[in-house]
């Protein structure tokens, strides 16, 4: 019986670390998940449409890139009680504090209007005019944040990062070969050679890995969430899942793309799906669905990573446990932004190409300096002490944050000049 003993034991063990998890995940698989947003969705699928399966190796080494940074965001928000705004804001000072503030509510509100674009251009496949999608997305919004719990809010969030996987049995419907995804898509090479396509599609996939509003959101999370040094292991735990997730749905979206449209010229993730359902309905539709859900959460995480940042900033009350009544300033910002960012997609004839365009090219001058500040800030052995980074930490985190420094640049240059790499 000693074996049965042992065997009870360890599965107690095993039950109580799950429960630990399930009550501490959340900020890292809502923000990793949420990565995967509209404009993300519309790149994996125009990537498999260009490239077919030949990029996948590529995606699967933005994962741990993912992690590393959003893991170096958790432990600062879990020691300092503070969210990424406040924090810059007491380390760097005002310019820069301000400079932070104002480029993230910018391009937060630029980014929010695209969610509502491809949730309106997803929706619109079923017959649903955009005045519906905008409506029934402020009203679902709007009550996921009035209830006063920030877990409940949270339990909803996780419910559409599960639907996020539709992806999967989409990319099954369509009958990939397994072999050639295999053969093509994971030894590294660039189809067709290196060239101006080819840079601006391993940027744009890039883009859709590691976002500004990212880092300021998962740090106000765990904040708001209140999560201690006792944790951080789970929520480390909890964010590389994420960032699992957030890969392997972008993987799947390339192989549905690269089985069936390969050759296409993909605009958006719609018209990918409108095109897809000709040959194969369920595919198509499934695309659709998994584009308003994309859109939906990465409205959901933009929208209060602005308020948080807001409230964080002039001292008002800003938690998703507070009442309206407690904290109206949070919500009022809140609303204003939500409901400004779904207007805009109303507007006859509003230039929405270049507002998407214009959103690329604004996150650049907030990435670097974001990724820099957080370096220096988990280098700050008086106030991170044992959570500090680690010389090995800063080798890597180094490296991805100055090989993304230089990218993004370069990317931003090849947005204002599109001519320049060739």
């Amino acid at each position: 019986m000693n074996w049965v003993t042992k065997l009870y034991y360890r599965a107690r063990r095993i039950w109580k670390a799950l429960s630990i998890y399930l009550i501490i995940a959340g900020p890292g698989l809502v923000v990793m998940v949420a990565d995967n947003d509209a404009g993300g969705i519309t790149t994996y699928a125009a990537t498999g449409a260009k490239y077919g399966y030949s990029l996948i190796w590529f995606l699967v080494l933005l994962g741990p890139i993912a992690y590393f940074i959003q893991e170096m965001t958790l432990r600062l928000g879990v020691v300092t009680k503070r969210g990424h705004a406040e924090a810059i804001f007491e380390g760097f000072g005002t310019f820069w504090g301000w400079f932070s503030l104002l480029d993230l509510i910018l391009v937060d509100w630029l980014t929010l209007i695209t969610e509502f674009i491809g949730m309106t251009a997803a929706l619109n496949i079923f017959g649903i005019p955009p005045w519906a999608t905008v409506a029934g997305v402020c009203g679902l919004m709007g009550f996921m944040v009035i209830n006063g719990r920030y877990w409940t809010w949270e339990k909803i969030s996780l419910i559409f990062c599960a639907l996020n996987l539709i992806y999967i049995p989409a990319a099954f419907m369509v009958h990939p070969s397994v072999s050639d995804v295999i053969a093509k898509g994971m030894i590294p090479h660039f189809e067709g050679g290196f060239n101006g396509d080819m840079f601006f599609f391993l940027m744009a996939n890039i883009g859709t890995t590691i976002a500004p509003w990212m880092l300021f959101f998962q740090q106000s999370s765990v904040v708001d969430k209140g999560l201690k040094e006792k944790d951080i292991f789970f929520g480390k735990l909890d964010t590389f899942i994420g960032a699992i997730a957030t890969i392997v749905i972008a993987v799947f979206i390339v192989i549905v793309s690269g089985t069936v449209l390969q050759g296409v010229e993909i605009e958006d993730a719609a018209q990918a799906a409108k095109i897809l359902m000709k040959t194969n309905l369920h595919a198509g539709e499934f695309l659709a669905i998994g584009l308003f859900n994309a859109g939906l959460l990465g409205a959901i995480c933009i929208s209060l990573a602005s308020s948080w940042a807001f409230g964080e900033v002039f001292g008002w009350a800003h938690s998703l446990n507070n009442k309206i009544k407690e904290a109206p300033w949070f919500y009022l910002n809140y609303f204003i932004t939500l409901i400004s960012a779904g207007a805009v997609v109303l507007i006859p004839g509003a230039p929405l190409v270049l507002i998407t365009l214009f959103v690329q090219v604004v996150a650049v001058t907030l990435l670097p300096a974001s990724l820099v500040f957080l370096m220096i800030l988990l280098n700050d052995k008086e106030t991170m002490g044992e959570y500090a980074n680690t010389r090995m930490q800063n080798i890597v985190s180094g490296t991805i944050v100055a090989v993304i420094i230089v990218l993004s640049t370069l990317y931003a240059v090849s947005t204002l000049f599109p001519g320049l790499f060739g």
